[in-house]
């Protein structure tokens, strides 16, 4: 079964589907065409130097495809949020379910594809601010750079732009530090 394009659906109607979909504010998005090399390189990478870093430290990494489900009540069955992160940070165990994660992840990363960089930069940016993801980060494999976005009241108020040259930095994991270059395939 495959959504409509004219249609709004929740989380009810996005299990039956065929395919990789994301669901937001009630709109059916195709996750089609697949991932560029240079997108998996920076998806390995990056998650490879966060669960080494995170080991043992009670948060957990998921990459895509991995469920996250955001609803604005403890009824997930009618939400109408279903994204599929490029990784996921998981801080809070309870929202780990064997079907993905319910409720906001404590971090978030999308890596920039042609096909998905607007929705990425817009839909998804307000929507994980809506839902307090605490960090945000957009990985651009094209231009080399990494955003690193933290939540300040309720809003992305903080901003870091990282060139392939520097260190990135967390704004909420003070300890966690990564050489750019290592995420882009040369």
């Amino acid at each position: 079964m495959k959504p409509e394009s004219s249609k709004l659906y929740t989380y009810a109607d996005y299990i039956q589907w065929d395919g990789r979909w994301e669901l937001i504010d009630g709109k059916a998005y195709n996750m089609s065409p697949s991932p560029t090399w240079e997108h998996q390189f920076t998806v390995m990478e990056l998650s490879f130097a966060f669960r080494s870093h995170f080991q043992n430290k009670n948060c957990y990494v998921a990459i895509a495809p991995f469920d996250v489900c955001l609803s604005d009540s403890d009824d997930y069955t009618h939400a109408k949020h279903v994204v599929q992160p490029d990784i996921s940070v998981i801080c809070n165990r309870n929202n780990l379910t064997p079907n993905g994660c319910l409720g906001a992840p404590t971090l978030i990363v999308e890596v920039l594809s042609p096909s998905t960089a607007l929705k990425d930069r817009n839909e998804k940016f307000k929507l994980y601010e809506q839902f307090n993801v605490q960090e945000y980060w957009i990985v651009d494999p094209l231009y080399r750079t990494v955003e690193v976005f933290g939540l300040e009241d309720g809003f992305f108020k903080k901003r870091e732009a990282f060139g392939e040259n520097d260190t990135i930095t967390s704004f909420l994991f003070t300890d966690f530090s990564l050489e750019a270059k290592r995420l882009f395939f040369q």
